[in-house]
Protein backbone atom coordinates (compact mmCIF):
# COMPACT_ATOMS: atom_id res chain seq x y z
CA UNK A 1 0.00 0.00 0.00
CA UNK A 2 1.18 3.47 -0.78
CA UNK A 3 0.52 6.56 0.90
CA UNK A 4 1.20 10.00 -0.36
CA UNK A 5 0.21 12.51 2.55
CA UNK A 6 -2.10 10.70 5.56
CA UNK A 7 0.49 11.87 8.36
CA UNK A 8 -1.94 14.15 10.70
CA UNK A 9 -5.35 13.45 8.75
CA UNK A 10 -7.94 14.89 10.57
CA UNK A 11 -11.50 13.49 10.00
CA UNK A 12 -13.76 16.18 9.55
CA UNK A 13 -16.63 17.66 11.45
CA UNK A 14 -19.04 16.33 9.48
CA UNK A 15 -17.71 12.75 8.89
CA UNK A 16 -17.58 12.32 12.69
CA UNK A 17 -21.10 13.66 13.15
CA UNK A 18 -22.69 11.84 10.55
CA UNK A 19 -20.38 8.14 11.24
CA UNK A 20 -21.18 8.10 15.00
CA UNK A 21 -17.41 9.11 16.06
CA UNK A 22 -16.21 10.95 19.24
CA UNK A 23 -13.19 12.87 19.18
CA UNK A 24 -12.80 12.36 22.77
CA UNK A 25 -12.56 8.80 22.20
CA UNK A 26 -8.80 7.36 22.57
CA UNK A 27 -8.14 4.40 20.58
CA UNK A 28 -10.30 2.04 18.48
CA UNK A 29 -12.18 -1.22 19.80
CA UNK A 30 -14.33 -3.62 17.70
CA UNK A 31 -16.72 -3.28 20.59
CA UNK A 32 -18.06 -0.67 18.39
CA UNK A 33 -19.40 -2.85 16.12
CA UNK A 34 -21.94 -4.55 18.89
CA UNK A 35 -23.25 -1.09 19.41
CA UNK A 36 -26.58 -0.82 17.31
CA UNK A 37 -26.47 3.09 17.53
CA UNK A 38 -23.19 3.27 16.12
CA UNK A 39 -23.61 0.84 13.43
CA UNK A 40 -26.81 2.51 12.04
CA UNK A 41 -24.41 5.83 11.54
CA UNK A 42 -21.81 4.18 10.42
CA UNK A 43 -23.60 2.52 8.04
CA UNK A 44 -25.51 5.35 6.93
CA UNK A 45 -25.69 6.63 3.25
CA UNK A 46 -24.25 9.55 4.56
CA UNK A 47 -21.39 8.23 6.63
CA UNK A 48 -20.69 5.46 3.57
CA UNK A 49 -20.80 7.93 0.76
CA UNK A 50 -19.07 10.96 2.11
CA UNK A 51 -16.40 9.44 4.44
CA UNK A 52 -14.65 6.32 2.66
CA UNK A 53 -11.49 6.98 5.31
CA UNK A 54 -13.90 6.37 8.31
CA UNK A 55 -15.31 3.43 6.16
CA UNK A 56 -12.70 1.80 5.17
CA UNK A 57 -10.73 1.80 9.08
CA UNK A 58 -14.17 0.14 10.50
CA UNK A 59 -14.02 -2.24 7.57
CA UNK A 60 -10.17 -2.96 8.22
CA UNK A 61 -11.28 -3.70 12.22
CA UNK A 62 -14.38 -5.83 11.44
CA UNK A 63 -12.33 -7.52 8.97
CA UNK A 64 -9.99 -8.10 12.07
CA UNK A 65 -12.70 -10.04 13.82
CA UNK A 66 -13.97 -12.15 11.06
CA UNK A 67 -16.69 -9.47 10.03
CA UNK A 68 -17.42 -8.02 6.17
CA UNK A 69 -18.93 -4.95 7.45
CA UNK A 70 -21.07 -4.46 4.09
CA UNK A 71 -22.36 -7.64 5.34
CA UNK A 72 -23.39 -6.61 8.68
CA UNK A 73 -24.37 -3.21 6.85
CA UNK A 74 -26.69 -4.75 4.63
CA UNK A 75 -28.18 -7.21 7.97
CA UNK A 76 -28.42 -3.94 9.73
CA UNK A 77 -30.84 -2.79 7.16
CA UNK A 78 -33.08 -5.73 7.65
CA UNK A 79 -33.09 -6.51 11.22
CA UNK A 80 -30.18 -5.21 13.50
CA UNK A 81 -31.57 -6.90 16.89
CA UNK A 82 -31.39 -10.19 14.91
CA UNK A 83 -27.33 -9.66 13.84
CA UNK A 84 -26.53 -8.37 17.06
CA UNK A 85 -27.20 -11.75 18.46
CA UNK A 86 -25.36 -13.15 15.59
CA UNK A 87 -22.23 -11.27 16.36
CA UNK A 88 -22.18 -12.06 20.05
CA UNK A 89 -22.58 -15.25 19.40
CA UNK A 90 -19.20 -17.42 18.51
CA UNK A 91 -20.81 -20.12 16.97
CA UNK A 92 -22.49 -23.42 17.86
CA UNK A 93 -22.19 -24.71 21.45
CA UNK A 94 -21.01 -27.90 21.68
CA UNK A 95 -23.30 -30.67 23.10
CA UNK A 96 -22.27 -32.82 26.34
CA UNK A 97 -20.74 -35.95 25.41
CA UNK A 98 -22.93 -39.38 26.28
CA UNK A 99 -20.87 -41.62 28.18
CA UNK A 100 -19.68 -44.93 26.75
CA UNK A 101 -22.04 -47.58 27.00
CA UNK A 102 -21.38 -49.49 30.33
CA UNK A 103 -19.76 -53.23 29.66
Amino acid sequence: MVVTHMSDWIETEHCVRVCGLDRNTVGISSDALLDRHFIRKLCSGACHHNCPNVVDLHSNLAAGEGIILAELCSAHHGSPRREMVELLSSGSAPGFMASPPAQ
